[in-house]
């Protein structure tokens, strides 16, 4: 991987677990990172990666320089947006890249460290929670410039914030600090500047913990159930189907248990 691709990676250990944690970082500051296919496929190969990595359990996700991204790259659009087939394939690639971060078996967090509009909005919505940095600012910004939301802020965002929320964010183009993207629900808590990384890792450190198998049927749960947004009875009959399996047959949940009446670490092995 050389320092100029498009998105970067490396393996940070966390405590002593054995487990890393996946620093993900969008790799192209001088631009404030902005969203193109090149930029997707490599995000693509890279959770490919991740995926086939067992040490991993967690994946943070940020940008270089001052921005986490600025949006789509708009001056290739003035190409791209010419051709039907070329720009349907580019938003179906981003929804597809995207998405991915909700179905990991390992928590994605966005560790918002500036500037995050648009297609910058949308990677945060797509990951499981987001820590923003006290000089975040976060919107949508599409039609300041003539566009509208396609890569998933018009589906996730009201889910998120409400849809009154999200109409006035959308509609008005404005940037929320980031002190107010929490109270919105765009995020969960604010952290200084050069605490964000570590805030991070101690959160990943806090995972790598668990139960990688426990962690990782929690999560799906959790995604699927919200977004189907079915009624309460469905949701608890499909958790009680998981948690019966899970508790009944896995090696994690009676060694948990065990670990509890031993008063020893418990020795998980996400099986």
């Amino acid at each position: 991987m050389a320092d100029d691709d498009p998105v970067l990676v490396e393996r940070l250990e966390v405590g002593d677990t054995g487990r890393t944690a996946a620093l993900v970082r969008l790799n192209r500051p001088d631009t404030l990172n902005p969203m193109d296919s090149e930029m997707v496929a490599a995000l693509d190969r890279i959770l490919d990666d991740v995926e086939a990595d067992r040490s991993v359990c967690c994946v943070l996700v940020t940008g270089n320089g001052r921005a986490f991204s600025a949006g789509g790259d708009l001056k290739g659009y003035q190409t791209l947006q010419r051709d039907r087939e070329a720009f349907t394939r580019f938003v179906s690639e981003l929804h597809r890249v995207f998405g991915r971060l909700m179905t990991l078996k390992v928590p994605a967090v966005a560790l918002v460290n500036g500037v995050a509009v648009a297609g910058g909005l949308e990677l945060i919505l797509n990951c499981d929670f987001a820590l923003v940095a006290e000089s975040a600012r976060i919107g949508d910004g599409h039609l300041n410039f003539g566009q509208m939301g396609g890569g998933g802020v018009l589906t996730l965002l009201p889910r998120t914030i409400g849809r009154a929320r999200a109409v006035e964010l959308m509609l008005s183009g404005r940037l929320l600090p980031a002190a107010e993207a929490v109270e919105w629900g765009l995020a969960s808590r604010v952290v200084p500047d050069d605490e964000l990384l570590d805030a991070g890792l101690a959160f990943a450190a806090e995972v790598a913990m668990k139960s990688p198998l426990a962690v990782a049927n929690a999560k799906e749960l959790i995604n699927t159930l919200w977004a189907e947004n079915g009624s309460v009875d469905d949701g608890l009959a499909v958790e009680l189907e998981r948690d019966v399996d899970y508790c009944l047959t896995s090696h994690d949940a009676p060694e948990g248990l065990a670990a509890f009446s031993e008063k020893r670490a418990p020795r998980f092995e996400g099986r």
